[in-house]
């Protein structure tokens, strides 16, 4: 394919929480998105590694290779990228300020966007009480998850194989529980307030694999959500506003041993 083909060209994208080590990481969608999509700056927003994973079991596949290269050689062409970790690849936060390959990495970011905004830029897992106060109840929630995603491959072959549409169980079950005890509206209030504290007119995270762009008491929240399941990512044009793109394949996760067609389609919704 010729990579010059059908490029978008962003003054900025934001993608979060690829999971890289993790079997559930959409490692190939994301080569696909970043073969298709220029910036002259990407945040990467926590979680772009998981480490967790990786401590339990190596596992990385030549797709995980792809990714990072993908991004170095970006660097290498002259854009500016900055990786904001994440509680997952938080063995980075060792080295703010240094750089691997052209990439930078940073605690967290103040971002200005060309309307001359400033938007907050962190990963949001300092927010997260679970995290932050119970870390063996934080990895039981990954561990569940994990047999949520799992339970997802069973469904979606399932369902293709009766011609029913694709319904994500892992999705459905984490904002089951999550709306059970608010999580999300207080996860995004907090953060907010996080961004007035800073003076900034908004703030940009990830970690709760939630993707939306909306406004809280006058802060403009932004989510970049994941690339597990939604594969989402958000990108600022030449005026300021931002779009959260939608990546996905036509066709649904397919049993081991099947044919993975590799065909692939965006989905934009145009936020001011």
């Amino acid at each position: 394919m010729n990579e010059n083909m059908n490029v978008r060209r962003f003054r900025t994208l934001f993608i979060s929480d690829v999971h890289l080590g993790s079997k559930a990481a959409k490692a190939d969608y994301l080569i696909d998105f970043l073969r298709h999509h220029e910036a002259d700056t990407i945040f990467l927003v926590g979680d772009i590694v998981d480490g967790w994973r990786l401590k339990r079991t190596w596992y990385w596949p030549q797709d995980c290779n792809d990714v990072v290269q993908k991004l170095l050689r970006k660097a290498r062409k002259g854009t500016r990228i900055v990786y904001i970790p994440g509680n997952h690849d938080e063995f980075l936060r060792d080295f703010p300020g240094m750089h691997f390959g052209g990439i930078e990495v940073a605690q967290r970011a103040i971002h200005e966007t060309a309307d001359g905004k400033k938007y907050l830029v962190l990963h949001g897992d300092e927010f997260d009480v679970v995290v932050r106060n119970a870390r063996l109840l934080a990895y039981l929630g990954d561990w569940a998850y994990d047999m949520a995603i799992l339970i997802n491959v069973g469904l979606a072959a399932v369902r293709r194989r009766l011609n029913m549409p694709y319904w994500s169980f892992s999705a459905w079950a984490k904002l089951q529980v999550k709306h059970a005890v608010n999580f999300i509206g207080e996860f995004q209030r907090v953060v907010v307030e996080e961004a007035k504290r800073n003076d900034a007119d908004g703030v940009i995270c990830g970690h709760i694999h939630h993707a939306i762009i909306e406004d809280f008491d006058g802060i403009r929240y932004i989510n970049t959500g994941d690339w597990v399941e939604s594969c989402t990512a958000i990108a600022e044009h030449e005026d300021g506003t931002f779009e959260l793109i939608t990546w996905q394949t036509i066709t649904e996760v397919q049993p081991v041993g099947a044919a993975i067609e590799d065909l692939s389609e965006t989905l934009g919704v145009r936020a001011a």
